[in-house]
């Protein structure tokens, strides 16, 4: 577990329109992240003065709040602007992590149902200086018994807080000594993991599961991008514990993590175990890819 960086403990939090110390960030106990995990939320990496994919990001949070019926929500325009002021007042332009959160706002009562919200959102802009969780060198991972959400029951692009049936595979990977679990989906097929989608390499090219049960990633789309601008075949399809077991090279995307060798799997060495040569090229395109096409601070030209 990636130790906790000191600089963090001094860092200004932006709640609902106000810059507070991290001591004194904090939304009601009526909000309804509190009462019932109703939120949405996006993740967010800063690349030397760039926010890689914000717009995409943004409209996806809006996506996520539209499908939920949230009420009141702020536009992307005044969630821009509470990013970048956290961001400057933090004096954050390179390895930062941002968790965007997005609630559905103060109850005037305790409970469920959406009408108790009279209020609008909350928002919440954390900003910490924090480089990818995972080693660039790679980790091992389990199968978790946990499956991932169906869409019968609950859809996957929705970027929502319910992370519970995450959390129960990051439990079983905790016990068994490794970085992270994969999970599968109600057919069997593989999914994602409990925080990042999920690769295969074999003979050179990319496979992914089809993002229903998963989170469509925003870096897993940029890897799909940089391999079709590069002549790499990418291809979404249906992937058994099996494919993993027998690739060449496996790795995991996400913004919190970006790309992660998978040297090992269910006690299965992945390839010769160590991180292959597509999945290191693939780590320097997606830096060089998220840098370039990121969206520029406008606080650091001003400097």
């Amino acid at each position: 577990m990636q130790q906790p960086d000191p600089r963090n403990r001094d860092i200004l939090v932006h709640v609902n329109g106000k810059l507070l110390p991290r001591s004194e960030a904090r939304v009601s106990v009526f909000d309804s992240v509190v009462q019932g995990g109703d939120a949405v939320w996006e993740g967010l990496r800063v690349y030397k003065g760039r926010i890689a994919a914000f717009a995409a990001h943004l409209q996806r949070l809006q996506n996520s709040a539209k499908a939920l019926a949230f009420a009141s929500v702020p536009s992307s325009d005044e969630i821009r602007k509470a990013v970048f002021a956290t961001l400057e007042a933090n004096g954050m332009t390179d390895l930062t992590h941002i968790r965007l959160t997005l609630t559905r706002g103060e109850k005037i009562t305790s409970g469920m149902n959406p009408r108790l919200n009279q209020s609008g959102c909350s928002l919440i802009v954390l900003a910490e200086w924090k480089p990818p969780v995972y080693a660039d060198s790679g980790i091992d991972v389990i199968t978790s018994s946990i499956r991932r959400n169906t869409p019968q029951c609950l859809d996957s692009k929705i970027h929502h807080n319910n992370l519970l049936n995450n959390i129960l595979a990051a439990i079983e990977a905790n016990v068994a000594g490794v970085a992270s679990a994969v999970m599968l989906d109600i057919n069997g097929f593989i999914s994602e993991t409990n925080d990042t989608n999920i690769f295969l390499v074999r003979d050179g090219k990319l496979f992914t599961p089809f993002a229903d049960s998963c989170l469509p990633g925003l870096t897993r789309q940029m890897i799909l991008d940089i391999a079709r601008d590069n002549d790499v075949i990418a291809q979404e399809k249906n992937l058994s514990l099996t494919e993993l077991y027998t690739s060449d090279e496996a790795f995991t995307s996400g913004t919190m993590g970006e790309l992660t060798p998978i040297l090992k799997a269910d006690g299965r060495v992945i390839g010769n175990g160590k991180r292959g040569p597509v999945t290191k090229r693939f780590q320097e395109l997606h830096r060089e890819h998220a840098f370039r096409h990121g969206e520029a601070l406008p606080f650091c030209s001003r400097q």
